[in-house]
This record gives structure tokens, C-alpha cells and sequence, in this order.
């Protein structure tokens, strides 16, 4: 199943969520949302700097993982970042894919 890194940064009013919830309540209201998409919540650490919370989610596909993002954002609570990740196996498949390109001024 598709891996995605998400990064988050709640907003004031999203922080204020998160002090009453506590943070073993927001990864469990995370969890839900996931596995009511048949997903998984693989990892999910808070942190400090531009982002509160980082995952790393199991998802069917990109639509899944824009539809909890979307739903996610449209609260008006938190920001999201998700971004796909890939193995090195697929990594090394693109690579050996036979890509014509070329540069702009080339």
C-alpha cells in the first residue's frame, strides 16, 4: 500500500483543539480517520519548528490520501503537507524507465 509522509501545523484555534484533546487523543482521532479509509497510521511524532506533527500513513491510493488531507484541512484547524513516498525499489524502476528529456536552451 502507497506510504505518505504528512506534515502539520494546527492553527491557534487548532492548538487549543489540541490542549483539550491531548496529544493521545489527536492520534487517536488520526487513526480513525485513517482506518475508516482502510488505511493505517504508521507513525506519528510531534515536533518543533514550521510543523507540530509529522505521519507517515498506508492508503489505498493518491485519492485516498487527498481525500483525508482535504477533509483534514477544510476544519480550518490545522495546515497539510503529504507528500508520497517512494521505496528505493521504485526509485530504481524509474530510473531504468527509458525517459527522453530535453533541458530548456539545450
Amino acid at each position: 500500500m502507497p506510504k505518505y509522509l504528512v506534515q502539520a501545523a494546527y492553527t491557534a484555534e487548532g492548538r487549543k483543539g489540541l490542549m483539550k484533546d491531548k496529544a493521545s487523543g489527536r492520534k487517536a482521532a488520526v487513526a480513525a480517520a485513517v482506518k475508516a479509509v482502510k488505511g493505517k497510521l504508521e507513525a506519528f511524532y510531534f515536533t518543533f519548528g514550521s510543523d507540530d506533527a509529522v505521519l507517515i500513513i498506508d492508503v489505498p491510493d493518491n485519492a485516498t490520501a487527498a481525500a483525508i488531507s482535504l477533509t483534514a484541512s477544510a476544519s480550518g484547524l490545522v495546515n497539510l503537507k503529504t507528500t508520497p513516498l517512494l521505496t528505493v525499489d521504485e526509485v530504481d524502476q524509474a530510473i531504468a524507465m527509458p525517459a527522453k528529456y530535453r533541458a530548456p536552451g539545450q
